[in-house]
């Protein structure tokens, strides 16, 4: 199922956030809106509009049809309809939506390519050895876990 559908009224939304929004904090890049530097929240971050820099959420990270990232994604999820031109670390999960394109690496221990998504980078099936800034660092027995974890990842390489 797609994060992002169209609404009768031609507005996208997210299944996620219509049914729960306990990530906290909702912050919306709007289409037509660009943002230069780096973008920090402790919630959800919605871009359909540009971010030049990059972005970093304790939450989800979600990038609508119309967003573009130039920068690295730093988050516990990330949900791509739009464009990244840089990598993505995420803690969790990232969806890779049709049409939307990746170009950078992908460090996540759960990915999903929907047919037609694109992404030119490699991926790495493992956590990503920084947390997102905003989050509290991990317990030291945490860090070692996730070492072992990250020595016994897959590596992907994805090219059209």
């Amino acid at each position: 199922m797609a994060m992002f559908s169209r609404a009768g009224n031609g507005t996208d939304r997210t299944a996620k956030q219509s049914r729960d929004n306990s990530d906290g904090n909702l912050s919306i890049v709007g289409e037509g809106m660009r943002i230069t530097g780096e973008l920090e929240a402790d919630g959800i971050v919605r871009i359909e509009g540009k971010v030049e820099g990059s972005v970093r959420s304790v939450g989800q990270v979600l990038i609508a049809e119309s967003g573009v990232v130039n920068g690295d994604v730093h988050t516990r999820q990330a949900v791509v309809g739009g464009k990244v031109h840089g990598g993505i670390y995420a803690q969790e999960r990232v969806e890779v939506q049709t049409d939307s394109l990746i170009d950078g690496d992908i460090v996540t221990p759960q990915i999903v390519v929907q047919e037609g998504g694109k992404v030119n980078g490699h991926i790495r099936m493992a956590k990503p050895d920084m947390p997102p800034a905003t989050k509290k660092p991990e317990a030291k027995e945490e860090q070692e876990a996730t070492k072992e974890e990250n020595e016994s990842a897959h590596v992907w390489t994805i090219s059209a």
